[in-house]
């Protein structure tokens, strides 16, 4: 049997195979056979009284020694318990990492954790295999296909994907590929982990969050058709005079405007310049429209009962429509200074904004009530477009005892949670009480003054001020603002 044979055979039994073991016992018994044999010959040829020959004398300790280095390898192997070889095993060979290579899982891992993420629309011709193509291009590229949402126009078809690239592709070459690969009017922009979240379940998401709150609508449209100006305005405006064109109940769709009737009456306008909207993306606009408008106006309950620094108990919580009545009364106990700092006009007008004011279609707002009830303070919220503005008005009795700054800090507590990235205020510039407020903050400020009005632009970024949800209760502090 040959040497490989006895080899596999032994493998296959259980036996490891050990070839320094069995080349030395081999070369050892080699090396005995040919010293008896030199022995024997030179015995016959010169007689019984022949001396030793010499390869004897160097053969047979060569050939002990052999054997005892066998015997010492073999019960040493014993003790140790060697791994088998890894031509057994297939396992990898230890000279790899001990030279510091690595294996094809630690380099995907590698690729991963250097990733970006890309949210690309592209337009394709509807034809058999115009989607392979891309993703061919995109595989070629080593980019991983995260979700894909397709688009049906009469010209083509709109594939919309979320892309996982390695950190050396950049915009630019992504969208090279995916020209090459037939695709034309490419948009693309950096992803973020929310994009994550398939759009089934998102939609769902905001669909909840309008049926909990009116105020949502606009926020819910803006997530669900990415960065885009949403205007609402009222079927008669506050200051008089007509309101915008109709629109007919299933709206209209104009490229990178889409006009929706708004539930109560007027429009919602909604502009994308750098991306023209889909037919998908306007459907899903309007079916979130009309389930506002079935559920009617809503605010969610809840509210806060806090402790003035005098000893006075307040509740802060959710105002609209339905307080009306009480916001005028406090119009009507309110001095017409702290009216006109407020509205910036003529005092008497004061009363036709609240309802706009008041709406839950138009913001957020925060009502300030005593323990008798009475709505001693209010804090608007309002979406104007790209901007988001903040407005405070407190009943002078009830003034410098901080009442402004815990609804402003709520307010913008409120619009970071949004998502929005500034806030601004316009007051006059004798305000200081609202420019003390503002900076109390701790937030960045722009400041710009025209003919004695001041807009204070407060930059929010990542933080969030410190206020308490509408749960519990609390202590002001002595920031006050009128």
């Amino acid at each position: 049997m040959s040497r490989d044979i006895c080899d596999v055979t032994r493998a296959k039994n259980g036996r490891p195979v050990r070839p320094g073991r069995s080349n030395a016992l081999r070369l050892a018994a080699l090396l005995t056979t040919a010293a008896v044999t030199g022995v024997v010959v030179h015995l016959l040829d010169r007689g019984p009284g022949a001396s030793w020959p010499l390869p004897l004398s160097t053969a047979l300790p060569v050939a002990a020694a052999l054997f005892v280095a066998a015997g010492v390898r073999a019960r040493w192997a014993r003790r140790h318990g060697h791994a088998p070889p890894s031509s057994d095993t297939g396992a990898r060979p230890p000279s790899v990492e001990r030279a510091g290579q690595s294996g094809p899982e630690e380099g995907v891992a590698r690729r991963r954790a250097a990733s970006v993420l890309w949210r690309m629309r592209t337009t394709v011709k509807d034809e058999p295999g115009s989607l392979a193509a891309l993703c061919t291009a995109l595989a070629g590229l080593g980019v991983d296909i995260l979700s894909l949402q397709t688009h049906p126009l009469a010209e083509g078809t709109v594939d919309e994907f979320l892309l996982r690239a390695p950190g050396d592709v950049d915009a630019d070459g992504l969208v090279g590929a995916v020209a090459a690969a037939g695709g034309i009017r490419t948009w693309i922009e950096r992803a973020d982990t929310h994009d994550l979240v398939d759009a089934p379940t998102r939609v769902l998401g905001l669909a909840t969050r309008t049926a909990l709150d009116a105020a949502e609508l606009p926020l819910a449209l803006r997530q669900l058709l990415g960065r885009c100006t949403i205007r609402q305005l009222p079927g008669v405006p506050a200051t008089g005079g007509r309101g915008p064109s109709p629109v007919p109940v299933e709206g209209v769709l104009e490229e990178t405007v889409m006009r929706l009737r708004a539930p109560e009456g007027g429009v919602i306008t909604v502009e994308r310049p750098y991306l023209p909207f889909t037919p998908t993306e306007f459907a899903r606009a309007r079916a979130l429209v009309e389930l506002d408008a079935r559920l009617g106006p809503r605010v969610p309950a809840g509210q806060d009962v806090l402790t003035l620094s005098e000893g006075d108990a307040i509740t802060v919580r959710r105002a609209d429509t339905g307080d009306l009545r009480a916001a005028r009364e406090m119009h009507d106990r309110c001095s017409a200074r702290t009216l006109s700092m407020r509205y910036h006009g003529p005092v008497g007008d004061a009363d036709r904004y609240l309802n706009h004011l008041l709406s839950p279609r138009y913001g957020r707002t925060l009502a300030v009530q005593t323990a008798s009830g009475r709505v001693v303070g209010l804090g608007h919220l309002l979406w104007d477009g790209d901007e988001t503005e903040v407005a405070l008005l407190v009943e002078d009795a009830w003034q410098q005892r901080g009442i402004g700054g815990e609804l402003l800090s709520r307010l913008v507590a409120m619009a970071v949670e949004a998502g929005c990235e500034s806030v601004y205020a316009v007051t006059q510039a004798s305000n200081t009480a609202m420019v003390a407020a503002m900076r109390s903050l701790g937030l960045p400020l722009d400041y710009q003054i025209e003919e004695g009005t001041l807009v204070i632009t407060a930059r929010l970024g990542t933080s969030r001020p410190a206020a308490p949800h509408l749960s519990g209760t609390g202590e002001f502090g002595t920031t006050s603002a009128t």
